[in-house]
């Protein structure tokens, strides 16, 4: 079925044909039409599938069928998105689809200055792409104007929930007209979604390819079972191999990131990350770099897992293995995108393999085991392996954003109460958390309801300290 069978606008035909595709994925045949009938629809569908495409092409054909009434310029379409890579990749999607028509569009994100985006809102851009946290910010301070909005879209829905952005989307949505088409699109769709959804759309024809949350099928997925000291020394070893051209690794925390890029430097490969503490500057030089083989692997924690659209990835390695399925196939299908092929190696010691037999069981059959070949497995080890600084380990409380208390951590089980921190090492707390009082929009998304402040006194005998040297040993204390 080419696309100009699905009644797309002639400008648009125009540029997905000089955007170099033919013919539609599944999701874009299935979704499309849904959405030009105007009716609100559930698109759910596995990564790297085109799903950005599936309600952006249909929502400028409805933009470029029904020019706006009147003078003044206000914003149609609102696309909400849960981390500042994906607002960003939304964004390019958009512009590409959008160049022959008239429209303008704007991106709001935190981690940049607000002035560039207040300007954008003030002046009716046609589609604002956003994340949850930034947007409120700026709409109370009366930057936008939604009284004409026809269009909202959730990206990645589940995942928002995840990061504690429900309220958010809640105060966001009752600034909305309540006559609008709404859109949800997810490679996963949990019950707890489907049941929120209630909140947001009216009757939605729900469109589903393949089974929900399963891995690409184009994607290769093997297992080295390997003890936790080694897992470095295995990594530095498969990137000996020259096959592995374009790699993205997850590591479990932002500071065992860092750690495994410095390793790998002094080895000679070169490397990126991508976490919460890096800046959005520093982060698209970082993505950047990748997508212009400056860096060959690039280090990331899951803010990534959802925002990497980079062509051709050979290799995802799962340095840390995932405790959450869901997390599992987002990571992995940012190989094998567009059907194209890819590998996904994970890295699995004693304490994981739980989280490995969770996955098979989901997934309803076993990954390949390997073997490195010349690896030698019986090192002894000599240094702690990044993933488990004690630095990056969430404390054991809920109660985080979105009232999701008790919810899954992504650090192993158990703490290492009595180690020494050094608060001078490392800037901060380590712990990727959300604070009430300063929004972050990506740094939520590896802090699934760790919000709560801790408890505890100052000791009897403690000398007065000024705030500097106060908020120090509060750290030292606490463990950040």
């Amino acid at each position: 079925m080419p696309f100009k069978s699905l009644g797309l606008d002639p400008g648009i035909l125009t540029a997905i044909q000089e955007a170099g595709y033919t013919e539609p994925t599944p999701i874009q045949s299935a979704a499309i039409p849904a959405v030009l009938a105007g009716g609100d629809v559930i698109g759910i569908a596995q990564t790297g599938t085109g799903k950005t495409a599936a309600f952006t092409l249909p929502i400028l054909t409805r933009l470029a069928q029904n020019p706006p009434q009147g003078q003044r310029r206000r914003t149609r379409v609102l696309v909400l998105a849960p981390t500042r890579e994906l607002v960003a990749q939304i964004e390019e999607n958009v512009l590409a689809y959008a160049r022959h028509l008239p429209l303008k569009i704007a991106k709001v994100y935190g981690g940049v200055g607000e002035n560039p985006q207040k300007a954008a809102l003030r002046s009716g851009a046609d589609i604002v792409i956003a994340c949850p946290g930034r947007l409120l910010d700026l709409i109370g301070q009366g930057c936008a104007d939604f009284s004409g909005l026809e269009h909202l879209v959730l990206d990645e829905a589940d995942r928002m929930l995840d990061m504690g952005f429900l309220p958010d989307i809640r105060r966001v949505i009752k600034q909305l007209p309540s006559k609008r088409q709404t859109l949800l699109f997810s490679a996963t769709l949990s019950k707890e979604i489907e049941a929120i959804t209630r909140e947001f759309q009216h009757a939605p024809k729900i469109v589903q390819i393949g089974k929900r949350s399963n891995p690409a099928e184009t994607v290769t997925q093997f297992v080295y079972e390997v003890p936790r000291h080694l897992k470095l020394a295995l990594l530095a070893h498969l990137l000996e191999d020259e096959k592995l051209q374009m790699v993205l690794v997850f590591s479990r925390t932002k500071h065992g990131a860092d750690k495994i890029a410095r390793k790998l430097e002094k080895g000679g490969v070169k490397c990126a990350t991508l976490h919460a503490n890096r800046s959005q500057n520093q982060r698209l030089r970082a993505l950047e770099d990748f997508k212009s083989w400056k860096v060959r692997v690039l280090v990331a924690t899951d803010i990534a897992a959802r925002g990497i659209d980079v062509d051709g990835i050979s290799h995802v390695v799962n340095f840390d293995f995932p405790h959450v399925v869901e997390d599992y196939v987002h990571r992995i299908g940012r190989t094998g995108r567009a059907q194209a092929i890819g590998d996904a190696i994970s890295f699995v010691s004693t304490d994981e393999m739980d989280d490995l037999r969770r996955l098979e069981r989901f997934i309803g059959r076993g990954l390949v085991r390997k073997r490195a070949e010349g690896f030698d497995y019986s090192a002894a080890a000599t240094t702690p392996p990044p993933e488990e600084d004690f630095r990056d380990r969430p404390r054991q409380q809920g109660g985080g954003r979105g009232g999701r208390g008790g919810q899954r951590q992504n650090t192993p089980r158990g703490g290492q109460r009595g180690q020494r921190h050094d608060p001078k090492s490392h800037s901060g707390s380590s712990q990727e958390t959300w604070r009430p009082s300063a929004r972050n929009d990506n740094a939520r998304s590896e802090s699934r309801g760790q919000g709560s402040k801790p408890q505890g006194r100052a000791r009897q005998g403690d000398t007065p300290a000024k705030p500097g040297a106060a908020r120090k040993l509060w750290n030292r204390l606490t463990g950040r």
